[in-house]
């Protein structure tokens, strides 16, 4: 009688990393691209409201969020770009943008959270409604916009922060759109055979002179 021993599925060692890797990438595009979107969405937004006193009577003021600061909008952008060529670079050049976009995310989230109490932008047009510099805002209250701004730069500063730990897993862009330096293989003229008009034709379309052979 013959006994068969089981044997156990062989495993790849790479195959746990390669997995993580996958899963890390997609984590960071998803968290990289909704957190730009969220936080210019946020900036377009109303952040804050307000009234100014003049001799005409009392009026509403109103902010959006690229009145109040224009960071969190520029490195959204930022960030962004940096999610985009992370995979256009290997090595250090990966680990550099990758800590760009990380810090893309946390000056956005930043930023956000500071102008989420700033009444400068509605102080300004109380000041010019008024005629008088010294004119500020009353009844000054602020919306949940700047901080989904904020939520969008913490995405932004996690896909940075992936980048960072699991970047050197993932894929780049194919090595045929990278200059390497070596000579590329030249191609050889086709013989075009003056008997067969065919040939004719084909070796104009490669912008060939077929009389020259």
């Amino acid at each position: 009688m013959e006994y068969v021993t089981a044997v156990p599925h062989p495993r790849t060692p790479a195959a746990g990393p390669a997995r993580a890797g996958r899963r890390s990438l997609a984590v960071a595009l998803l968290c990289g691209a909704l957190g730009a979107a969220v936080a210019l969405l946020a900036t377009r937004q109303e952040w804050a409201e307000g009234t100014a006193t003049v001799a005409g009577g009392a009026f509403t003021l109103t902010a959006k969020g690229s009145d109040v600061t224009g960071v969190p909008a520029a490195l959204a952008i930022v960030g962004l770009a940096a999610l985009v060529a992370v995979f256009a670079v290997r090595r250090a050049g990966r680990f550099a943008v990758a800590g760009l976009l990380a810090l893309s995310g946390a000056g956005t989230l930043a930023a956000a959270l500071a102008g989420a109490s700033d009444s400068s932008a509605l102080d300004e047009q109380a000041a010019k409604a008024a005629g008088d510099t010294s004119a500020t805002v009353d009844a000054l209250s602020h919306t949940a916009w700047p901080y989904v701004a904020a939520v969008g730069g913490a995405l932004l500063l996690l896909a940075g922060l992936l980048a960072l730990r699991y970047g050197r897993q993932w894929p780049a862009m194919s090595g045929r759109y990278e200059r390497d330096g070596t000579p590329r293989p030249r191609r050889r003229p086709q013989t075009v055979d003056p008997n067969r008009p065919e040939d004719l034709w084909k070796a104009i379309d490669r912008g060939e002179d077929p009389t020259s052979a």
